[in-house]
């Protein structure tokens, strides 16, 4: 395997992390902000207020993106192993 060939499976596989992670931490940076909003505007500071409503949101937005993200994942499997001839045979 050539350098750039490898360089390129990781890049593949990082943005793959990147768009799969990408709807739930932008789920819960947006819950973040509103519950930090409101926070401010009604002068309640407790930590654990925030945390609650973060979780919810983000395990709501996985429910609603796990099928797109089992066919991001199934397909770079069954890319990766459909290259695995071709990787080993250099």
């Amino acid at each position: 395997m050539q350098t750039g060939e490898a360089v390129e499976l990781v890049r593949v596989a990082v943005m793959n992390a990147m768009l799969i992670g990408a709807p739930l931490l932008v789920m819960g940076m947006v819950v973040g902000l509103v519950i930090s909003l409101l926070q401010a505007v009604t002068q309640i500071q407790d930590q654990t207020l925030s945390a609650v409503p973060k979780i919810v949101a983000m395990v709501l937005a996985l429910v609603f993106c796990l099928p797109w993200i089992t066919d991001r994942m199934v397909d770079y499997t069954r890319t990766a192993y459909t290259n695995i001839p071709a990787v080993v045979s250099k």
